[in-house]
């Protein structure tokens, strides 16, 4: 908690219970009076709403068409949602933004923009062309609970990117990126190429290097020898484009619950995903920091817009030859913000893009450009020099409060379970009728396995079982959910009757059927009815 002086020397009355509510005081009484007096949100970015600051963390999916966004976010829901559309072909063309919701359903973008609740009411400037393209999946899912996914339409290649969109693409990337957590970029092992388009988006995602991380898609579907080139060729294309000295980190693996189609890197692609899924995992409780290292961020970019506002302000003459001087300084403007950044020591990287600003600064009238107003500065000053740090501490609290709070559910939960963890629909519903377990019907050839795995006081260890459940082929989030559901007594071992539900549950999923969250009854084994769950 926390509070601060305002301008006649006492104290403010409000005492701050959590972070979010003090970024919100933050940015409406010291950060947004000197944005709406340069007029930021012209420039650069729309105003913050209190929704921006309440919101869940947002990860955001961006790759060419057909690398697999779409399939990536379904494993790890491990749920269809709705407007969801997969194929070879681009076929999401629409921003979809898949979030918690008691109903499930589908909102369509005009009425997105005007819900108080969700963060995207400023994207109403993007217009219809863009609103009709966008939309809200809203499902009951435990993933959901605790982050939400932005799905966005494949970056074309070829001539289909001389197709115009009708908006801008980049600047709703740019948008989404100024927002999210999490910034994903897929490529598909099988065709690097990055189009101009694809190279335009990454340019504009340009300042938020911090959230970005690359997947490196179906990478099951080639040799070792192959992937090493493909990887390389890779690392070669996004070191021209993404201008910073650190390796962007690039996760390797094939995103999908399916059988691997060449298994021999399977234990790459097993640890791969296991440091993505912690990744993922800790943007709730990183959130808090994201969203203050954000608004620092802006902070000094409006600081440093001020200051160019008012230099171009004070060069105008009073009467005549106004247009010939706003020309000038326009082509001018490198050498202003130069001498803006001596005068007051400022970092050339807390600059805007120089060309973007020459081509904003076209359509403006100089003269209606408001003087130097020295308070609102200090107000931005004395928030970055003194209340920030406070709020820093707060952040530490919150954190400290919640050492626990990670994203659960769907995929993630078969990497946190037994063996195939980091740290050790319909198929499962047959039998459901009948007085027999189900299971029962495959146990005799179950136990033939079962008993070449020497067993020990009738059971066998994790590592054994681990050993044969490897053959399905399957990746280890599945494994461990079936781990986790066949291990009923949660003793860590596996009776004959376990190892048979296990092998049962493997081959349901190899049938192309969904994994139940939890063991129905009638999958129960007999002898541990009544223990099942505990």
């Amino acid at each position: 908690m926390f509070s601060w002086s305002s301008r006649n020397g006492k104290k403010e009355p409000e005492l701050f219970q959590n972070v979010s509510e003090g970024l919100k005081r933050l940015y409406r009484h010291k950060l947004f009076p000197l944005e709406d007096t340069y007029r930021f949100h012209d420039f650069h970015s729309p105003a913050l709403e209190d929704a921006d600051f309440d919101n869940k963390p947002m990860v955001l999916l961006v790759g060419q068409y057909s690398t697999g966004k779409t399939t990536f976010i379904r494993h790890l829901m491990e749920q269809d949602f709705p407007g969801m559309r997969i194929g070879p072909e681009p076929t999401t063309d629409s921003f979809i933004a898949v979030m918690y919701g008691e109903q499930e359903g589908v909102i369509p973008g005009n009425a997105l923009v005007v819900d108080p609740k969700k963060p995207f009411r400023k994207l109403n400037a993007f217009g219809n062309a863009f609103l009709n393209r966008f939309m809200c999946a809203q499902m009951k899912n435990p993933v959901l609970e605790s982050i939400s996914i932005i799905d966005t339409p494949g970056i074309l290649s070829g001539e289909k990117q001389r197709i115009s969109r009708g908006y801008d693409f980049a600047a709703v990337l740019e948008w989404f990126a100024e927002r999210v957590d999490r910034i994903i970029l897929l490529f598909d092992a099988h065709k690097l190429d990055i189009s101009d388009e694809f190279s335009e988006v990454i340019k504009a995602l340009k300042n938020h290097e911090d959230k970005m991380r690359v997947v490196l898609n179906k990478a099951d579907q080639i040799s070792t020898q192959q992937l090493m080139r493909v990887y390389g060729a890779l690392m070669w294309s996004l070191g021209k484009i993404i201008n910073t000295p650190e390796v962007v980190r690039v996760y390797i693996g094939s995103f999908w619950a399916q059988p691997l189609h060449v298994p021999d890197n399977r234990k790459l692609f097993e640890a791969e995903e296991q440091d993505l899924f912690r990744d993922i995992q800790s943007l709730p409780r990183n959130a808090a920091l994201r969203k203050l290292n954000d608004l620092i961020k802006r902070a000094r970019l409006a600081k440093v817009h001020a200051y160019i506002i008012t230099s171009l302000k004070k060069e105008m003459p009073s009467v005549f030859g106004k247009d010939n001087k706003k020309k000038e300084l326009i082509a001018n403007l490198g050498a202003i913000y130069e001498k803006i950044e001596r005068e007051h020591n400022i970092s050339p990287g807390d600059f805007p893009n120089l060309k973007k600003m020459q081509e904003l600064l076209g359509g403006q009238d100089f003269a209606k450009f408001p003087a130097l107003k020295p308070k609102l500065l200090e107000a931005v000053e004395d928030m970055l020099a003194n209340d920030i740090a406070k709020l820093m501490a707060l952040v530490r609290q919150e954190e400290a409060a919640m050492p626990s709070q990670v994203v659960k559910g769907g995929a993630f939960d078969g990497t946190m379970n037994g063996p195939f963890g980091h740290g050790y629909g319909e198929g499962a519903g047959e039998g459901i009728d009948e007085l027999e377990w189900v299971v029962a019907r495959d146990k005799p050839s179950y136990d033939e396995i079962f008993y070449t795995l020497s067993p020990i006081n009738g059971k066998v260890s994790g590592a054994a079982a681990k050993k044969e459940m490897l053959k399905s082929k399957l990746p280890n989030t599945v494994l461990g959910k079936i781990w986790s559901l066949a291990d009923v007594d949660k003793d860590g071992f596996l009776d004959d009757e376990e190892f048979a539900l296990a092998n049962h549950l493997i081959k349901v999923k190899l049938e192309g059927y969904e994994l139940p969250a939890k063991l129905p009854t009638h999958l129960v084994p007999p002898s541990k009815r009544g223990q099942e769950q505990q």
